[in-house]
This record gives C-alpha cells, sequence and structure tokens, in this order.
C-alpha cells in the first residue's frame, strides 16, 4: 500500500481546521464588515470616473473590448487549454490549467467576501453583448477576475516562451513583456468602459495578480513534479478538491462564483487523475510538438476535429449520469438533498420570489451552519466537468493513437 507523506497529511488537516474555524468564528462576516463599508465607498465615488470614460462610447470600442472580453474569458480558456494538451505542450496546459483554477477561486472567494456589487446601472451603462458577461455581470465586483486572469495566465505564458526559446535576455523578452503589459491595459480600460468594473476592482485585481504570478512562478515547478510524479497524487487531490468546496466564503446574496470554482475545481482534479493514468503514455516531455514533421498542422487539425467532439460527448454523458446517479446515492446514505438548477423536482420552492433570486446558489452545507440539505448540483457540476478534463488528457487521446493521430 502507497504510503502517505506526512506534509500532505499536514496541508489537509490545516485546511479543513481552517474551515471549522472560519465557520465558528463567523469569519467571512467579520471580514466583510471591516472591509465593504470601505470598497463600497470606492466604487462609488469612482463612478464619476466611469462616466467620464464612457463618454468615448463607439460602436468599435464596444465591439473592440467585449472581444477582448470574450478572449480572455473563463469559457474562452476551457476551450483554449485542451488544444494545448493536444498540441504536445503537456506542461505548459497542465501549468495553464492549474493556474487558472487557482486564480479562479482566489479571485472569487475575494469577491464573495467583500461581497460589493458592481457600479450602479445607471447611471453607467454596462455592455453585456454574450450570454458568458451576462453572467459575469451577476458577480461582485472587487476583483476584476479577467484582469487578475490576464495577468498571471499572460505573464506565466510569456515565462515559458522565453524560457522553452531560451531567450530571456534577447529582444523577444522585451518585446513579449510590452506586449503582455499592452493586453492587461486594454483589458483594465475595457472592463471600465464596458461598464462591468470601477477603477478599484481594475486596480485590486492587477495587484492580486501580480501576487499570484509571482507565487505561482515559486511553485510551478513543485507542482508539476508532485502531478507527474509524486506519491499518493490521486487520493490527495480528490480530498484537496472536496475540502476547497468547503472552504469558500458565502456571500451576501447568491452569484455564480462558486459555480466557477466548482467547475474548474473539477477540471483540476480531472487533469490530475488523466496525467496520473497516461503521464508516460501521452504527456511525457519527448511526446510530438505541433509544428514538427511528427505533428503537423493537419494532424493537429483532425485532433481538434476528432477531439472536440469526443469531450462534449463525455460533457454530456457525465451530466446525464451524475444527475442520474448522485440522487440515489445521497438518498441512500440518508443525505438531505436539494437542486437548485439540475433536478427541477428537487426544487421544493420554485415557484418562491426568494428561490429565484437564489437560483444560482449552489453552496455546500458549512460545519456548524443551519442548512439543512446539500446541494447536489455541485456535486454534478464537479462531476462533469472532472469528466471533461479526464476525456482532453486520456480518452482523447487514447482515440489519437488508435487513429495514428
Amino acid at each position: 500500500m502507497e504510503s502517505i507523506p506526512a506534509w500532505q497529511v499536514l496541508f489537509l488537516s490545516a485546511i479543513a481546521t481552517w474551515v471549522v474555524i472560519s465557520s465558528m468564528l463567523n469569519v467571512t462576516q467579520k471580514l466583510r464588515s471591516f472591509i465593504q463599508p470601505w470598497v463600497a465607498h470606492k466604487v462609488s465615488s469612482g463612478t464619476p470616473f466611469i462616466l467620464q470614460i464612457q463618454k468615448l462610447q463607439h460602436e468599435s470600442l464596444d465591439t473592440l473590448f467585449c472581444v477582448l472580453s470574450s478572449v480572455v474569458s473563463v469559457p474562452f480558456y476551457t476551450g483554449f487549454l485542451p488544444l494545448l494538451f493536444w498540441s504536445g505542450h503537456g506542461k505548459l496546459a497542465r501549468q495553464m490549467t492549474f493556474l487558472m483554477a487557482f486564480c479562479d477561486y482566489i479571485g472569487n472567494c475575494v469577491k464573495d467576501v467583500v461581497s460589493v456589487p458592481r457600479p450602479s446601472c445607471p447611471p453607467v451603462r454596462r455592455v453585456t453583448a454574450t450570454k458568458d458577461e451576462k453572467e459575469n455581470a451577476l458577480e461582485y465586483g472587487l476583483p476584476s477576475s479577467h484582469t487578475l486572469n490576464t495577468v498571471c495566465l499572460s505573464g506565466y505564458l510569456l515565462y515559458y516562451i522565453l524560457s522553452y526559446n531560451q531567450s530571456r535576455d534577447s529582444p523577444v523578452a522585451l518585446v513579449g513583456f510590452v506586449m503582455v503589459c499592452l493586453i492587461v491595459a486594454l483589458i483594465g480600460v475595457g472592463r471600465i468602459y464596458l461598464g462591468m468594473h470601477s477603477l478599484i476592482d481594475v486596480i485590486v485585481g492587477l495587484i492580486m495578480g501580480l501576487i499570484v504570478l509571482a507565487f505561482w512562478l515559486t511553485v510551478h515547478d513543485y507542482v508539476d513534479d508532485f502531478v507527474v510524479s509524486g506519491q499518493n497524487v490521486t487520493s490527495f487531490w480528490a480530498v484537496l478538491s472536496f475540502l476547497l468546496c468547503f472552504a469558500y466564503p458565502t456571500p451576501e446574496i447568491s452569484t455564480p462564483s462558486f459555480e466557477y470554482h466548482t467547475a474548474f475545481n473539477g477540471v483540476a482534479f480531472g487533469i490530475v487523475y488523466g496525467i496520473q493514468q497516461t503521464y508516460h503514455l501521452h504527456h511525457h516531455e519527448e511526446v510530438p510538438h505541433i509544428f514538427s514533421t511528427e505533428l503537423t498542422i493537419p494532424t493537429f487539425v483532425l485532433r481538434v476535429l476528432v477531439g472536440i467532439p469526443t469531450i462534449l460527448l463525455v460533457k454530456f454523458c457525465s451530466k446525464a449520469l451524475a444527475k442520474w446517479i448522485l440522487p440515489i446515492a445521497l438518498n441512500t446514505i440518508g443525505i438531505p438533498i436539494r437542486s437548485s438548477n439540475y433536478i427541477p423536482a428537487l426544487n421544493g420552492s420554485i415557484n418562491d420570489e426568494r428561490s429565484n433570486k437564489s437560483q444560482h446558489s449552489a453552496y455546500l452545507q458549512k460545519p456548524f451552519s443551519r442548512q439543512d440539505s446539500f446541494n447536489v448540483d455541485t456535486g454534478i457540476r464537479f462531476f462533469q466537468y472532472a469528466s471533461l478534463a479526464w476525456s482532453v488528457v486520456d480518452l482523447a487521446p487514447s482515440i489519437f493513437s488508435l487513429l495514428n493521430l
């Protein structure tokens, strides 16, 4: 039997202890009462600055900033990351996935702790051109997740490119740095122009992004070494994923933030599980990279044409399977359940006004809380996205091998 390293026990115990203590001492509410008034004042007093920016309103600027926001959104990264895995850049894909999950967790935790709404609309003009942006508008404002994610992911991508090409001291590094700064600046200005954030949201997102990026550049090699060759990896990550569903603050009013966290929590676990099964087959350092003679553009295109339908089918089937199995399993062991979205029959007060306002509620029962049921949507979403991620790194590459792709 594989031994369990002491650091894993200590790490998971520390998280579990924090969950219990923070719940008992009501840490979220105490932090919110201290921070929220100051942030709310800054958001309110920043409205004239937003209106000044929005005086530049033009259809071309609307289109530019909407496109940029979509390109650095969570759905875009979700679609982009499989392509990285299938292009042969496995380490970059793993790190971008884990970093995205980490950014999503940190950013959404802060949003829901502070619980300060986005700039008031009206007088601010809010542009939500896509369904994703309409959902984002339901979240709290501080920090700007788009800014935080852009700093971290574009910064890490630049670091990887320079390391991969061993050109840190060349003009390429300077050009890359300027491009990253330009993208971050455009995203920050765009979020204000679109009425999605105030200046304080963007500044805090920028500062948090720099801190998270600096931290990640310190630990990323250790994380990757652990995932591909560590001890007790799958069991450790399964427990960690479970605890992270509890180690999350409950906001004043329910928002989609916890749903996004649950999805990327599941993605991270699915990647870890799949890599543990297939690293030496499909993801080791010697696999062909795109643009090489072993992995040409036509072959890569065929991979995409085969892989995308495969992972979408897995996502659909896993959701249906989870909606069937989880309620039965939880009822069998005596856990009361409810569903806010996925299973209408379990939504007991669907016509109640409070239920309509809480349609995005997916928070797990906190220790020592008064909730009397478990929201099964959380488990369904986790299983669905874990299965999707597993299919990206295990099922799809196995099919590529069978088809000689």
